[in-house]
C-alpha cells in the first residue's frame, strides 16, 4: 500500500495525490494474484514497469480500497510489524473522504502521512519539503494540457 505522490502539470497543487494498493509477484506466481484479485472481486494484473518477469496486482480506485482492502487489513494485519504504516495509511484515506486533499493544509498533512509511511518515505524520488514547497507555494494549473 501507498500514496502515491505524481508531480502533474494540469494538477491544481501540482501534484496528484492517490492512495494505491499493489501485491507484486513474479510471473511464474500469476495464479497467487489471481487468487487476490478473486477475493478482493477487482483489480487489474499487469506487467510490472521496467521489469517484465514481474507481474503487479492492483487497485487504485479509493472507494474499492476503503471498502475491500481495509476490511482486510482490519481483521488480517492488527498484528502485522506494517500496523504503524496501515494505521497511517487509514488516516490518509479518511482525509481524503472527507476532501481535505482538496486544500492545501489537507493535501500537505496527506503527503506528510505518505513520506512517514514505507521506512520513511526513504524510496521516494523527491524530498519531502520540495513537495510541501511546490503545493504551499500555489501552482498555476497548464491549461492548455487539459483539452
Amino acid at each position: 500500500m501507498c500514496i502515491s505522490i505524481k508531480k502533474h502539470p494540469t494538477a491544481i497543487h501540482g501534484f496528484l495525490v492517490d492512495p494505491e494498493f499493489f501485491v507484486y509477484q513474479h510471473r511464474n506466481r500469476r495464479p497467487l494474484l489471481e487468487l487476490v484479485r478473486e477475493y478482493f472481486g477487482t483489480g487489474r494484473i499487469n506487467p510490472k514497469s521496467g521489469n517484465t518477469d514481474v507481474l503487479v496486482y492492483s487497485i487504485t480506485s479509493r472507494r474499492t480500497i476503503s471498502e475491500r482492502v481495509i476490511p482486510f487489513f482490519d481483521q488480517y494485519m492488527k498484528y502485522s510489524s506494517r500496523w504503524a504504516d496501515i494505521s497511517r495509511y487509514k488516516e490518509a484515506l479518511g482525509l481524503f473522504e472527507e476532501g481535505s486533499h482538496r486544500t492545501r493544509e489537507g493535501l500537505v498533512r496527506i503527503v506528510r502521512l505518505a513520506y512517514s509511511m514505507n521506512h520513511d518515505g526513504k524510496q521516494r524520488q523527491r524530498p519531502l519539503q520540495a513537495v510541501i514547497d511546490r503545493i504551499l507555494r500555489g501552482h498555476t494549473p497548464d491549461t492548455s494540457l487539459m483539452t
